[in-house]
């Protein structure tokens, strides 16, 4: 089986557009996961990801083996914290915030998955991750204790973007945060694309298809859609594949 990022690689090859669809443990109800995931299953959606900034224990692998009954879409985690590591999904976000100046998030937390790590299959991939401000505090910012980096802060936020590629970064998620306000403007979103030679991943704060257009056309190689799904399932229905030349 071809692994999670070779398929991104050659997706973006082929300049197909990607959508992730997160899902958070902490916010979601396993009683409805049979039903969520045959819309996403109907919709252009390529990826699923799961994760969150605060997940109990278990709620992750318990969450992640569900899905894996109902879907063959590669399920990537996107996690908060080291407890939502789970050797049921196909790959790992091995997420450095470098947009931040926590040494628990640039490495610490790193260091300390790796025990857990070593006992799982999981197709680790290295990700640059970049938060940006949106308008309001998000969960990310709470729990990793540092700042975004200011939207007007243009060269700053393309120079950390290319500084993760240089330090070997494979994937780069510019991040507004979930329920953010604003999502990362398509001026950022451009400035980043010309200046990197790996994938660019965007999410937070997308909630319109004229939104989604708006972040593919920037630059995107894939976007992320979590918190419009998680508050309106019908949301979805607008992505519905097209299969009338199926």
């Amino acid at each position: 089986m071809e692994g999670v990022y070779n398929c991104i690689i050659n997706a973006v090859g082929k300049e197909e557009r990607l959508l992730a669809v997160l899902i958070d443990p902490d916010k979601f109800s396993l009683s409805k996961i049979k039903r969520f995931i045959a819309k996403v299953n109907a919709s252009i959606a390529t990826h699923i990801f799961v994760g969150g900034s605060t997940v109990k224990d278990n709620d992750t692998q318990v969450l992640v083996e569900n899905i894996k009954k109902n879907t063959i879409l590669p399920v990537v985690l996107f996690p908060g914290d080291v407890t939502q590591i789970t050797s049921e999904a196909d790959a790992l976000l091995f997420l450095s915030l470098i947009s931040g100046r926590n040494p628990e998030y640039l490495i610490g937390k790193h260091v300390e998955a790796i025990s857990k790590l070593r006992l799982t299959k999981l197709e680790v991939i290295p990700t640059g991750y970049i938060l940006i401000e949106n308008g309001k505090e998000t969960a990310v910012q709470r729990v990793t204790e540092t700042k975004p980096m200011p939207r007007e802060g243009l060269n700053q936020i393309v120079d950390t973007a290319k500084a993760g590629e240089f330090l070997g970064m494979k994937l780069i998620y510019l991040e507004a945060g979930s329920g953010a306000q604003h999502p990362v403007t398509t001026e950022i979103i451009a400035s980043v694309k010309r200046e990197l030679n790996i994938p660019l991943i965007v999410g937070g704060g997308i909630r319109t298809k004229k939104q989604l257009d708006a972040t593919y056309n920037a630059g995107a190689n894939m976007v992320v859609i979590g918190t419009a799904f998680e508050e309106n399932e019908s949301f979805i229905e607008a992505f519905k594949k097209d299969t009338s030349h199926v």
